[in-house]
């Protein structure tokens, strides 16, 4: 018998090396060219996008250089929208757009919530598919049908028989009460807000359904088995999995009420008037741009309503940045990864 050393050297080096042509992966660097072209590609698509918001923030401060420089940061806080003296302020365009959004948030979140859980926890199969799809026509509806709906539809409905007994019941609540004072009109700002809940509803729904459909069913299940109701799979399972798209599912509703003009337009009232009654008539940033642009004579009222697309364009950016910073201190909370 040879030795083992002998043998294991002969055989290594007699041993044939067995390939394939066709499973055999391609030579390393064969198209360097396709990598960097594709890297520069897609740094190519981000500078772009950064050169548009740029662009665009730019294109506002120069439109805004008039009212900028007479009126300064005093510009927010002025009530005044007189264009015949050429007294401009922003205080109850953006008071409307606040009010309005946050309307359209309180009410739409939690309606979104409920349908997004019922169809990915409770709806039988034979439902779950035709009011997914339900759902995603109210989010294909035009926002100016919207308006119209509410404006000869809903807004007269709502006068006659919700306005009355929201005046008589909440009415005489100290506090409480200025919110709901004054005669039944159909439009002012609760109505747009209304409205706006109805246009953000399926947009917050159908990304909170999509994000808690990844939730692994293994999670789900070993929560079940372990004696948990669906609300607690809910709150301590699919929630904490999914907060980052529940999160950004309703920064996209906010953002959608937060820009809003056609539907807002029809609704709000459109008057530039400071009222603590929602059911008052009032104006948005959005509502404002629509109205007036095409009747804006003069510098300073061009300036004005530039101005006004400024600070909605701020506003988005901090409600962004604020969704942000909440994002990280959620991550912060959980601890470091591993």
């Amino acid at each position: 018998m040879p030795p083992a050393a002998t043998l294991n050297g002969s055989v290594a080096a007699s041993a044939p090396l067995v390939t394939s042509d066709s499973q055999s992966p391609p030579p390393a660097g064969a198209a360097p060219w396709l990598d960097a072209a594709f890297e520069w590609l897609t740094r190519f698509f981000a500078i772009v996008v950064f050169s548009l918001l740029a662009a665009i923030l730019v294109s506002l401060v120069i439109g805004s250089e008039v009212t900028l420089k007479k009126y300064g940061f005093s510009f927010i806080w002025l009530q005044d929208w007189d264009p015949v003296q050429d007294n401009f302020g922003a205080l109850v365009p953006i008071f409307g757009t606040v009010v309005t959004s946050a309307i359209a948030m309180l009410i739409g979140v939690p309606v979104s919530f409920g349908i997004a859980l019922f169809l990915t926890e409770l709806s039988p199969g034979w439902l779950k598919r035709p009011l997914g799809t339900a759902i995603e026509l109210l989010a294909a509806i035009p926002s100016i049908i919207y308006g119209m709906w509410g404006l000869f539809v809903f807004a007269p409905i709502f006068q006659s028989y919700i306005q009355p007994v929201m005046i008589k019941l909440l009415g005489g609540i100290p506090g409480i009460g200025l919110l709901f004072a004054g005669p039944p009109i159909g439009i002012g700002m609760l109505t747009a807000g209304l409205i706006l809940s109805i246009m953000v509803i399926p947009f917050i729904t159908a990304v909170m359904r999509d994000v808690f459909e990844i939730v692994p069913p293994m999670l789900k299940e070993s929560a079940y088995g372990l004696g948990a109701t669906t609300w607690e799979v809910v709150w301590r399972v699919v929630l904490p999995y999914t907060k980052v798209g529940v999160i950004g599912g309703i920064m996209l509703g906010l953002g959608r009420a937060l820009g809003e003009t056609m539907a807002v337009t029809f609704v709000i009232g459109n008057a530039h008037r400071l009222a603590a009654s929602l059911m008052a008539p009032g104006n948005s940033i959005a509502s404002s741009l629509a109205n007036e642009f095409t009747e804006a004579v003069g510098n300073v009222y061009f300036s004005a309503l530039f101005e006004l697309g400024l600070i909605l364009f701020l506003i988005t950016t901090v409600v962004l940045a604020l969704s942000k910073l909440l994002l990280m201190q959620l991550a912060k909370g959980e601890g470091k990864k591993t």
